[in-house]
């Protein structure tokens, strides 16, 4: 009888240790962006290298503290993919990261698809926002945006080990 009791104790434990990883992972530690409605997407120009703010609509967008690479946010915009393409600099090789299921209107997958189908285009909108990591917005030809935080070369080397090198930036 103990151990049916001491059995049942262990499953029920994990079971619950289980479902409370479950949700530190998927909800505890997102939280709403709210939208200024003058700098929420931007885009790294080609001529001035700072970025510039695109007209956009719609903005949603979640962050969570605990990690630097969990911002993600959907947009629209009336600019055409061409003018951006003329006017803002490219992110080449960008990787949508995988949102919460319950952030809907951001699917990595679609937009990995079209990015790769040439349907969307990724857009460098600032380098090291945060040490090593760079913020990417994808738009697609219908005017939907997507952005998101990818790990940067000098990321890379910082959080691996690799000595750094001349190339990155010192960090603050």
């Amino acid at each position: 009888m103990t151990g049916k009791i001491l059995v049942a104790f262990i499953v029920v434990t994990a079971l619950i240790a289980g479902g409370l990883l479950y949700y530190m992972q998927v909800y505890a530690y997102y939280y709403d962006v709210t939208a200024t409605g003058t700098d929420d997407v931007q885009l790294t120009g080609k001529v001035s290298g700072l970025p510039e703010t695109i007209l956009y609509e719609d903005f949603r967008a979640i962050d969570a503290a605990s990690s630097p690479i969990r911002y993600r946010a959907c947009f629209t915009t009336p600019t055409g993919l061409d003018q951006l393409r003329d006017t803002y600099a490219t992110y080449p090789g960008a990787e949508p990261r995988i949102a919460p299921s319950w952030f809907d209107c951001f699917d990595a997958e679609a937009i990995g698809d079209d990015l790769a189908a040439g349907r969307a285009l990724a857009f460098t909108s600032q380098r090291n926002i945060s040490y090593g990591i760079d913020r990417v917005v994808a738009v697609t030809q219908d005017g939907h945006g997507y952005v998101w935080h990818e790990i940067n070369e000098c990321g890379d080397k910082a959080y691996d080990g690799t000595p750094l090198g001349v190339d990155c930036p010192a960090r603050d």
